[in-house]
């Protein structure tokens, strides 16, 4: 515990704040560890990538009425992104595409 509470910036929260954290993302399936005499080894169970997949998908079902096209549109228009990020965005669209189409 005391090493995850050193990853805090001051002010640190209470050992108890982080201890519930952690029991609530155990027992949400999250998070799992390896006991080692009194100490625990936390490790993550879902992917960083796997879990924004789910929330981003979510997030379209809930805000855009399930529209992808609805996301894209607000995403572009309401982000200020740059010329240079929108044809970016547009290369990595394109080439979806055309992955898509062997």
């Amino acid at each position: 515990m005391k090493n995850v509470r050193d990853e805090f910036d001051e002010p640190k929260p209470a050992t108890t704040t982080i201890a519930t954290l952690i029991k609530r993302l155990i027992d949400k399936g999250f998070v799992g560890y390896n006991q080692h005499g009194s100490n625990r080894e936390y490790y993550p169970m879902v992917k960083k990538s796997s879990y924004f997949s789910k929330q981003v998908n979510s997030m379209i079902k809930n805000f855009f009425n399930n529209s992808t096209t609805q996301f894209a549109s607000f995403f572009t228009n309401e982000t200020n992104l740059s010329v240079k990020e929108l044809e970016e965005l547009k290369k990595v669209i394109e080439d979806k595409i055309e992955d898509s189409k062997k």
